[in-house]
């Protein structure tokens, strides 16, 4: 049986690997991706279950979250952003760019589960 995708945006070693880490505990397989401008394509070939995004990305993380929600292959995708609880500008601006969900750090690894169950929650 294939194990579900999960495509990780992030450039922060911490809490990235532990996410990566944690993600495969929960039986995911996990793809790590560092360039936003190929997210469309890679989601299309990939058929990833969600996207988790680092918004202390130094890329145009923002502008991707928009693409992909603005094309229609694409915008079914979940996405769930994550930063560090202090930069509430980050969590306003995921957001408004689309970004499913959004979380502080501190709070990530412990709510992992119930997270992702929300996120996949079909409307």
């Amino acid at each position: 049986m294939t194990r579900p995708l999960a495509l990780l945006l992030f450039e922060r070693l911490m809490p990235g690997s532990q996410l990566v880490n944690r993600l495969q505990d929960m039986q995911y397989r996990v793809m790590v991706v560092s360039d936003p401008e190929g997210l469309p394509d890679l989601i299309l070939r990939e058929q990833p279950l969600f996207l988790m995004v680092d918004m202390e990305s130094r890329t145009n993380l923002f502008e991707a979250i928009q693409r992909l929600k603005a094309e229609s292959p694409t915008r079914h995708l979940p996405i769930i952003a994550f930063g560090p609880d202090r930069k509430t500008e980050l969590f306003e601006a995921a957001q408004k760019a689309g970004a499913n969900l959004t979380i502080g750090e501190a709070r990530l690894a412990a709510h992992l589960p119930q997270l992702l169950s929300q996120a996949l929650e079909v409307d």
